[in-house]
């Protein structure tokens, strides 16, 4: 690959955009405000910002929320679904899980309405055994009464597919026949799994979102090339791994979380270069506050996530936690007068008060504008710049007067409300799950995650904070740090000491093949292709599963029980010596490493060489020990050995950092920002 690499990452609020020459180490970088109707206006306004001559670009990379946003909003394509006769109703009774833990209220709307779930005659065994062959016209039938009801996206889900896919396979050619749309999704080519609920759901969401990013990205690239780009598109998938725009549209479900998932990518990837390889990444923006894990210099990856109730979505994962608390997150007085911030977010439009959009509601964003920590002068994008006093003056009217309080000591509160908030998610994307925070370093990124964070590691003892060169753009630059990935699974569930070894060895140097030929398909240069495997196992009579890594595609029995059974007491710390283990799913990612950037060129480089030589001001600004002076610094030019005692304000031009009193700040060799939060 020859030519600039763009990352490009649309955010709730901003969409974010990075362009690194790789020879020269040069870099521009643009942050223009979202535009939620089409984000590819968004993507090229960005484009534009940085002044990109796209015939010049090798590759872009972009990470979207048309999925993500579709299904939390269900504004989702008119999908329809045929499978097997009796299994009408299987994603509609789900589980047994409640959408609240107590009473008996609580609502859930599937993704394909009844009406248009349509049953034909078929059925497979476990064993993948026929017991009833599938009446082709039935499924013709079917297909004719969904499209004159107009679904333009459809579903083939029938029982045991996992096991035997042949019924599958035939009634998909004969869609393919006579569907003209061409939206068709086979349940065991999304997810070749047991437990036909989660199979099931992972398929309708992926027909009910791919008509919708396929037309986005056929949208997109079209006008990259119109401008002069040669190459495709290329996604984030919310695995972190990122493939062409086809595999992307192919597989929508895929992205869903692409966004959250690059800057975890982005994190490892910068925590390996300075050192840490044991991250907890913090990132806030507009909407929200996502916090994920890295073990070992890796992103931590599930196929357990659901994306609100009802919607399990077993598809590998970046494992990010989210609450709705971020710079945009709005305050208000809830029914009980008690004061709360978010979920509901002020978005790109109208956007916080202080940006000048037409915003009135209070948001965390004004109130760390009102306590000093943010420069109304430096704001970014800010339309018709609106002066401090008067978004003091609605913080008062509408949070301070029911509570009586004044503006300030209300801005104060919402600022530890948003950040008890943001601790509780960190508390369950670490403690939940056994995790010590301590022993992790504190990964802070996003508009808004360096003026919270170190607040938070003080809260949880995490005894460093670690602040990236560009926090307002991580994202964008995870795009252009993540390779290319796919993911496969199949499942075994048989009892370990019963498992057919050579045919587990089989299955495991299958998914590597077919991962291995599929990037070759793609034309995406690579360099070295590496295989992760794991298995899904569980004790016998046990429901959850426990992921368990594999060395190779050879691995004995022997080799899996050990495995399991450290995992198990790693977790659990407890031995069930006398319960037989059960080999339930096989994993592997294929993994294409795409050429390396230097992420030391995204320091500054006008640095100055005293600590006064970067002094912009000092002006008032508050902290939970009340109002102190304190230094409002140039982040780009901080001396290279740099090191000063908080409190501070680090500004630049996508973030601001605050470094609270006790705290001492420094540069690594790389650029980041390090905070020592001490006792």
């Amino acid at each position: 690959m020859s030519g600039a690499v763009v990352g490009v990452d649309v955010g709730g609020t901003f969409t974010d955009l990075i362009l690194m020459e790789p020879e020269s180490g040069a870099v521009r970088l643009a942050k223009v405000p979202s535009t939620p109707a089409n984000q590819a206006a968004g993507v090229l306004a960005a484009l534009d910002g940085a002044a990109a001559s796209l015939a010049d670009v090798g590759a872009i990379i972009h990470g979207t929320t048309v999925t993500t946003n579709a299904l939390l909003e269900r504004k989702l394509s008119r999908t329809g679904l045929i499978t097997t006769r009796g299994f009408r109703d299987i994603l509609e009774l789900g589980r047994r899980t409640r959408p609240r833990p107590y009473g008996l209220t609580g609502s859930f709307t599937p993704l394909i309405p009844r009406e248009l779930r349509i049953e034909v005659p078929e059925r497979m065994d476990a064993a993948g055994e026929v017991l009833v062959p599938l009446d082709e016209d039935a499924v013709r039938a079917a297909l004719e009464r969904l499209r004159a009801v107009g679904c333009d996206s459809l579903v083939i889900h029938f029982l045991h597919s996992y096991k035997n896919p042949e019924h599958e396979e035939r009634a998909l050619a004969i869609a393919r026949e006579c569907w003209p749309e061409g939206h068709v999704t086979a349940g065991h080519a999304i997810l070749a799994e047991f437990r036909e609920f989660e199979r099931g759901v992972a398929a309708a969401v992926n027909a009910c979102v791919q008509p919708l990013l396929h037309r986005y990205l056929d949208r997109l690239q079209g006008r990259l090339s119109e401008r002069g780009y040669g190459h495709e598109l290329l996604v984030i998938q919310g695995n972190g791994g990122s493939v062409s725009a086809r595999s992307a549209a192919a597989k929508a479900v895929n992205t869903v979380l692409s966004g959250p998932a690059s800057g975890v990518m982005a994190a490892a990837a910068i925590g390996r270069a300075a050192g840490a390889e044991r991250l907890i990444t913090f990132d806030t923006g507009g909407t929200s506050a996502d916090v994920g894990l890295v073990l070992e210099g890796v992103p931590a990856v599930s196929a357990e996530m659901e994306l609100e109730h009802g919607m399990p979505i077993h598809v590998p994962m970046v494992d990010v936690h989210t609450v709705g608390a971020g710079g945009g997150s709005l305050a208000r007085i809830d029914e009980a007068g008690l004061l709360q911030v978010g979920p509901e977010s002020a978005g790109a439009q109208p956007g916080p008060i202080c940006y000048g959009r037409g915003g009135t509601r209070p948001t965390l964003t004004d109130a760390n504008l009102i306590l000093g920590r943010l420069d109304p002068d430096a704001l970014l994008a800010v339309e018709n710049p609106v002066a401090p006093d008067d978004v003091r003056a609605a913080f008062a009217k509408a949070v301070g007067a029911p509570l009586g309080l004044d503006a300030d000591d209300a801005a104060a509160a919402v600022i530890r409300i948003a950040n008890d908030r943001m601790a509780g998610a960190i508390r369950m994307a670490t403690l939940a799950r056994g995790h010590d925070p301590r022993d992790f370093v504190l990964f802070a990124f996003g508009g808004a995650g360096p003026m919270h964070a170190a607040a938070l590691a003080a809260e949880l003892g995490i005894p460093r904070v670690m602040i990236p060169a560009r926090p307002g753009i991580t994202s964008a630059v995870g795009c252009i740090t993540a390779d290319l990935r796919h993911d496969y699974v199949n499942t075994v569930n048989a009892p370990l000491a019963e498992a057919d070894m050579d045919a587990v060895c089989a299955i495991l140097e299958r998914q590597a093949a077919q991962g291995r030929a599929t990037i070759e398909q793609e034309g995406v240069a690579v360099g070295e292709i590496a295989y992760l495997h794991a298995a899904d196992m569980q004790f016998e009579g046990q429901t959850h599963l426990l992921t368990v890594p594999i060395e190779s595609p050879g691995v004995t029995r022997e080799e899996l029980q050990q495995a399991f059974e450290t995992a198990y007491w790693e977790r659990f710390a407890v031995a069930l010596d006398t319960i037989p283990a059960v080999l339930v799913n096989l994993h592997t990612a294929v993994i294409g490493a795409r050429p390396a950037v230097p992420l030391s060129a995204l320091g500054g480089q006008t640095r100055a060489s005293t600590l006064g030589g970067a002094l912009i001001a000092t002006r008032r600004v508050w902290f939970p020990d009340g109002w102190q002076v304190t230094p409002v610094y140039d982040r780009d030019r901080l001396p290279s050995a740099a090191s000063f005692p908080g409190p501070a304000i680090v500004q630049q031009t996508d973030c601001t950092s605050v470094v609270e009193p006790g705290n001492r700040a420094s540069l690594d060799a790389i650029g980041n920002l390090i905070l020592d939060v001490g006792e």
